[in-house]
């Protein structure tokens, strides 16, 4: 299947960089499938590709476990769909960064992202877009993680989206936390709830805790955990 219509290159390769990289967090070899993967699809004119898993580990260079998964971590993120997986090999649809759901990012006044006079404005916000909007989530878990509940600093801290962009998520406040990077990874791409109940069953929560925790995704979801943003 091929697709007449020309891409702009330089503009899809700024939205790989700005917005698909950041907003998927893709991991370096992630974004190495991803580019590989486009230069032998998208840019050739071809809507869906077909490739073995030996094939794809050669062109990036990494192994063939580690190409599986990453193809299996780009589905999940939903910047690929996987048509079909026989013997035969794998047939995938690719999907440009402003194809994929949930990364097109909200307006926001345009007299910059800080002047947030209101709820309305709070809640269209997208809480990615730029650094002071960042901190003000990091600000608000107050220098811990919001699931294992341990300290984090400046260089272990990062943002999670309780639920799962793969999973219909998006960037507004309440859908973002501050967290530790080990939970950011040990979570992936599991509901919040789901990932708590694991940390508890692993000793890494308390009985008291989990219940707390689970009370605080409510209070989120409802919107009454706030972060302040300063005009």
């Amino acid at each position: 299947m091929t697709n007449k219509k020309k891409l702009d290159g330089i503009q899809i390769w700024k939205q790989f960089e700005d917005l698909l990289i950041p907003k998927l967090r893709l991991s370096m070899s992630e974004r190495a499938l991803y580019s590989h993967l486009l230069r032998h699809s998208r840019f050739e004119g071809k809507l869906q590709l077909r490739f073995s898993i030996g094939w794809l580990a050669r062109g990036v260079g990494i192994g063939a476990q580690a190409a599986r998964g990453g193809v299996r971590r780009l589905a999940a993120k939903g910047a690929l769909r996987l048509t079909e997986k026989s013997k035969r090999g794998h047939t995938i649809e690719l999907r440009l960064p402003a194809e994929v759901r949930g990364l097109r990012a909200r307006k926001i006044p345009k007299r910059g992202a800080r002047r947030l006079r209101g709820a309305a404005n709070l809640e269209e916000a997208d809480f990615l877009v730029n650094r002071a909007l960042r901190e003000a989530i990091y600000a608000r878990e107050d220098g811990y993680c919001f699931y294992c509940l341990r300290r984090v600093t400046s260089v272990t801290r990062c943002l999670d989206h309780i639920i799962p962009l793969a999973r219909r998520g998006w960037n507004g406040y309440r859908n973002l936390v501050t967290c530790c990077s080990e939970c950011n990874s040990l979570k992936g791409e599991r509901r919040a709830e789901d990932f708590l109940r694991w940390l508890y069953r692993n000793g890494r929560l308390e009985s008291g805790e989990l219940k707390e925790r689970l009370r605080a995704l409510e209070k989120m979801a409802a919107g009454k955990i706030r972060p302040v943003v300063n005009g």
